[in-house]
């Protein structure tokens, strides 16, 4: 198993079309295409990314696929319409300690 960490703050005043983007058609499109989503923290006060998102994937070699997919490109498009300071990186699952 691995894990896709994805970061990033929403720009404002695109709040309202971030939150039905990621609804309606992100969070859709990343399970779609097997990420499946295993965390997602909102910060609303203090330093650090506003959001955090952890999906997880079979193995390394699927995601990999994915990221190269064109389907996940038009997401990744359509998300940075919406946000900014995106950041992501894969590591291996352990579930035993907290991952950044």
């Amino acid at each position: 198993m691995v894990r896709l960490l994805m970061q990033w703050d929403i720009k404002m005043g695109h709040e309202q079309p971030y939150f039905e983007f990621v609804m309606r058609e992100y969070a859709p499109g990343l399970m779609r295409l097997g990420i499946n989503p295993a965390e997602v923290w909102y910060t609303i006060y203090g330093n650090g990314p506003q959001m955090l998102t952890i999906g997880e994937v079979s193995d390394l070699e699927r995601l990999q696929a994915v990221l190269k997919s064109d389907t996940w490109q038009n997401l990744q498009r359509r998300l940075l319409r919406h946000v900014t300071n995106y950041n992501q990186r894969v590591v291996e699952d352990n579930s035993r300690t907290f991952q950044l």
